[in-house]
This record gives structure tokens, C-alpha cells and sequence, in this order.
């Protein structure tokens, strides 16, 4: 299979789709590489790197988009990309499409076949999400980093050191959310000497968090009533809810805002899939926080292309098998022989084919086709 790495266009991404560690392990397997020049310069693989590899370099995305069988990129297609695609054309990215309905409509209109990182499944397990996961963990960690530099009071923040000092305490960080990203977040917040409160509904998974944390971090049932109460004591909030495929929902209300302490943070980890704070709104590492009744909201929509490098190696590492799947078999023979990528196909030749996806976006939703392995 020809397949075809284009450099991301998206604001302040420096990530790239394949690392030449991966071009090599397809190339071995008897694929064909091609990458537009400069693709992973920022993050210092060179061209001569991605030769080195066995790739070939091309000089456009217009070429890369013409030629390849298979696009493999980070982030979602923008506009102009959407319209390079054709039909029966795989395309295998992070997606987000509960969120964007014009990229949705582009995809649809191409023909492509566009399969999510995000709805790709464990077929022992629907709710681990496996191509999701490296970005949840750095996104998780970048949430606490990210806050604790924003509650300094020349950001807007309340002017509170996050691990308090001796005779002064802590910030007190509300997470919301115990999943991967929730999970990494309480991490660092307690590694930083923090006083945590981490908010869960399922039972399992707070026994886990509980066993775990072994009391560094308190691990507390979610409910309106709770959530809201802990909201108006907490100095930095970070929103880790994640229904798969679907939108967030939104947790914080507007009207709580102006009963919060001024200056406290909140990041909304959750803004891919259009956040769980009601003020939510996407922004970019450019210009990353905004303010709304003196809560500074950090919403940027692709938080780990802050740190491309590691976050580039580690999507490598959990996507590379698929796509070696997806190049030996095709798409249609990968999907059907794994129970847990079929869900990744989002858009099939013009048909909306996720539910959760068509709910979020009151689309018409077509059943998934049936495929033979």
C-alpha cells in the first residue's frame, strides 16, 4: 500500500502522523512511504532521516493527498485537506467529530473512509481506548503543569502556589473525571503536594483510584450537589470527562462561575469534544487562556502539541500497529478481523457510520457495514 504522511497545518502542531522508526516497519513489510518535506522538522526528523527510513519525500500535501491510498496524520483534517480527500481514500487521525460539524460534512462529502484514533476500542475491553490513551496520559500531566503556571497572579490567576509551603496550604485541585487523563492529572497534582479531590460515578474504577492513591488524593462520588460544592472551594479544576465518540457534557454552569473564588483556573481537558464547562471554548497554544466572570478558562484543543517530541513517540507507538494492519490487510479486512478497531470507522464512503458521532450532530446515522474477514 502507498501510504502518505502530510506536515500538520493546524495551529502550533508540530507533531507528526509518522516517525521514520515507523516508516522503516512499514517500508520492511513492503509498503510504500511518501512524506511532504519539513514534515517532522520542528521535532528535529529531518528528511534525510525519513530517507534513511526507506520513505520517498514529496515537495506538497496536494502530492502526498494525490498519490496515497492511506493518509496517516495526528490531528483532524482542516477544510482545505478535507477537500484533497477522495473517495474510497482511508484516512486514519484523531477525528473528533462530535464537535465539528463542518469537518464532518467535509468528510462526508469527500467519500473517504475515515477511521478516529479516539473510537478505536480493546476488544476485551469497550472502554479502554488504546489510541487514545498516550494523549489522555500527556494531556492528564500537561493539565496539572499547565494550571499550576496559570493560577500565578500575572496570568489571572488567584496567586496560589499549587504544593502551598510550610505553614500555608495547598491549592485545592478538583478533578473531574477518573479515567486515563483524570488519573495521570492526579498524578502530578499529588506528586506536587496539592490536596486532590478526584470525582468519579464508577464503582470499580473509584475502588481502583482509592486503592491506588491510598489516600493522597480523596476519591469522591460525583453528583451535581458534590460537584458543585467542591467547584466553589476548589483554586484549579481540570475536566477530564470523556464520553467515547460523543460530546462532553457540561459539568460547570455559567451561573456557577460567579460564585467561584476569583482567579480560580479551570482546564478543560475535554474541549475536543466540546468541553465540559459550560464556557468552554476552543483555544490555541498562541493564546491559550480567556477569562469569564474572573475564572480563567484554559482550553486549548490540541494540549500535548505543546510537547511534540514525546507526545509524537508515544502516539507512534500505540498507532503503528494498526496501521500495519490497515496496510497488509485494508481497511475492510483489518476492521472485520478486530472487534475492537471497527469501531474506529467514523465516515465510510459518505455514510455518517458512529452513532455517537450522528447523536451529537443530529445527523442521519447508517449502521456500520458489515465486513468480511
Amino acid at each position: 500500500m502507498l501510504i502518505g504522511v502530510p506536515k500538520e497545518i493546524k495551529t502550533q502542531e508540530y507533531r507528526v502522523g509518522l516517525v521514520p522508526a515507523s516508516v522503516k516497519e512499514l517500508v520492511e513489510r513492503g509498503h510504500e512511504v511518501i512524506v511532504e518535506t519539513a514534515a517532522g522538522a520542528a521535532i528535529n526528523f529531518t528528511d534525510e532521516m525519513y530517507k534513511a527510513a526507506g520513505a520517498s519525500i514529496v515537495a506538497t500535501a496536494k502530492e502526498v493527498f494525490e498519490r496515497a491510498e492511506m493518509i496517516i496524520k495526528v490531528k483532524e483534517p482542516q477544510l482545505q485537506e478535507c477537500a484533497m480527500l477522495r473517495e474510497g481514500q482511508i484516512l486514519f487521525t484523531y477525528l473528533h467529530l462530535a464537535a465539528d460539524m463542518a469537518q464532518t460534512k467535509a468528510l462526508l462529502d469527500s467519500g473517504c473512509v475515515a477511521i478516529a484514533y479516539e473510537t478505536v476500542t480493546d476488544a476485551n475491553n469497550q472502554r479502554h481506548l488504546p489510541l487514545l490513551e498516550p494523549m489522555s496520559e500527556i494531556a492528564g500531566r500537561l493539565s496539572v503543569q499547565v494550571g499550576a503556571y496559570n493560577l500565578q497572579k500575572h496570568k489571572g490567576g488567584i496567586g496560589r502556589l499549587i504544593g502551598g509551603v510550610p505553614g500555608v496550604a495547598p491549592a485545592n485541585v478538583l478533578i473531574i473525571g477518573g479515567g486515563v487523563a483524570g488519573f495521570h492529572a492526579a498524578q502530578m497534582a499529588t506528586g506536587l503536594g496539592a490536596n486532590v479531590t478526584l470525582l468519579e460515578r464508577n464503582n470499580a474504577r473509584m475502588r481502583y483510584l482509592d486503592d491506588y492513591f491510598h489516600g493522597r488524593a480523596n476519591i469522591v462520588y460525583s453528583d451535581s450537589d458534590t460537584l458543585e460544592r467542591l467547584a466553589l472551594q476548589s483554586d484549579l479544576i481540570i475536566g477530564a470527562v470523556l464520553i467515547p465518540g460523543a460530546s462532553a457534557p457540561r459539568l460547570i454552569t455559567r451561573e456557577m462561575l460567579g460564585r467561584m473564588k476569583p482567579g480560580t483556573v479551570m482546564v478543560d481537558i475535554a474541549i475536543d469534544q466540546g468541553g465540559c464547562f459550560e464556557t468552554s471554548r476552543a483555544t490555541t497554544h498562541d493564546n491559550p487562556t480567556y477569562e469569564v466572570d474572573g475564572i480563567v478558562h484554559y482550553c486549548v484543543a490540541n494540549m500535548p502539541g505543546a510537547v511534540p517530541l514525546t507526545s509524537a513517540l508515544a502516539l507512534n507507538h500505540a498507532v503503528l500497529p494498526y496501521a500495519l494492519s490497515l496496510a497488509d490487510k485494508g481497511w475492510e479486512k483489518a476492521l472485520a478481523q478486530d472487534a475492537g478497531f471497527y469501531p474506529g470507522l467514523n465516515i465510510c464512503k459518505g455514510a455518517l457510520v458512529h452513532k455517537g458521532v450522528a447523536d451529537s450532530l443530529d445527523l442521519p446515522y447508517t449502521p456500520a457495514p458489515k465486513l468480511a474477514a
